[in-house]
């Protein structure tokens, strides 16, 4: 009476062998090398975490089997990979971010959806790059990462408009490449000088980090200039913000009138309001007494405005 022989199990290592080392550079078949030459004691993690279920491990040791340690020596090769007839797909996320909420992401949103990314599978927010917690993009990542781990046999690729909508910092862009990589993750940008999907091998790698350091210029670049522009602004008396909505002339008519006995309610219909948004409309009561009250402080505590004011012109030129 004949039984079945039970299928062969398949250990981490036979697994992590089935693919090359992008750093020590061996073939498939044989453990990971150091530097010397031997056999290393763990493989590496660019080799590892082409594994799903190995990718989020810090270490994977080599088997004593191995002879981790000793010179190395051709074996056994790895079992034949197991086919998968399931057919492979590319997966997109998208990703809209722009800094200000009187920008529009309308220019990226389009880009996305030319480029086949269903608005369900966008993720948008109008938040700068140096807020460290971005909920929006949080979530991207975090879908990238699930569908990674329940579709290991697809290419899940993370799409956005250009660089800088992921971040300026140099250090940063080059920590989320590593990130994405080594969670299977490719990243794909369809404007600006690194056009496509990024390689984290070889030349595209170098690429990347001279690229992420240029975005990081452009925004030092952007900030002194803005700087510049305001304390420009400000030695000429400009100090920007919004026009008040009660002039000193206004202020000026309430206070007469008032010493008349006439109240705010009977005074606000006859001042209008001459700049801004609300030019030619009626100013509001409670700006009216807001007005009235700082005022009353200024005329109370004069010393203590004045030097307030200029407290605050230091602080302006100085920083």
């Amino acid at each position: 009476m004949s039984s079945e022989s039970e299928p062969a199990v398949v250990s981490d290592a036979d697994e992590v062998e089935r693919h090359p080392c992008p750093r020590c550079a061996v073939q498939p078949g044989s453990p990971c090398r150091s530097r010397s030459g031997a056999v290393a004691t763990t493989y590496h993690t660019g080799r590892f975490t082409k594994v799903p279920r190995l990718a989020k491990l810090l270490r994977v040791p080599v088997p004593a089997d191995r002879s981790p340690g000793q010179p190395w020596r051709p074996g056994t090769p790895p079992p034949a990979p197991i086919p998968d007839d399931r057919p492979a797909a590319d997966i997109r996320i998208g990703y809209a971010r722009c800094s200000h909420l009187t920008q529009e992401l309308r220019t990226q949103l389009d880009a996305l959806a030319a480029h086949g990314i269903p608005a369900d599978k966008v993720f948008a927010e109008k938040v700068s790059t140096r807020v460290r917690v971005r909920p929006k993009f949080e979530e991207a990542l975090d879908t990238c990462r699930q569908i990674k781990a329940h579709a290991p046999h697809c290419r899940v690729i993370l799409t956005v408009y250009e660089m800088k909508r992921l971040g300026r910092a140099s250090a940063e862009l080059t920590a989320l490449a590593d990130h994405l990589t080594a969670h299977g993750i490719a990243l794909e940008m369809l404007a600006g000088p690194l056009t496509g999907i990024y390689d984290p091998s070889g030349s595209g790698r170098m690429l990347f980090a001279f690229f992420a350091a240029m975005a990081e210029t452009e925004r030092e670049n952007i900030r002194e200039a803005t700087l510049e522009g305001l304390n420009t602004a400000a030695r000429k008396g400009n100090h920007g913000g919004r026009p008040p909505v009660i002039t000193e002339d206004m202020l000026h008519t309430v206070l007469r009138r008032r010493a008349r006995g006439e109240s705010v309610e009977d005074i606000r219909p006859d001042l209008i309001i001459p700049t801004g948004k609300h030019k030619g409309r009626n100013p509001s009561v409670a700006s009216i007494y807001r007005a009235l009250v700082d005022h009353e402080r200024r005329r109370r505590h004069p010393d203590a405005v004045t030097q307030a004011e200029a407290e605050f012109a230091t602080l302006r030129a100085g920083g």
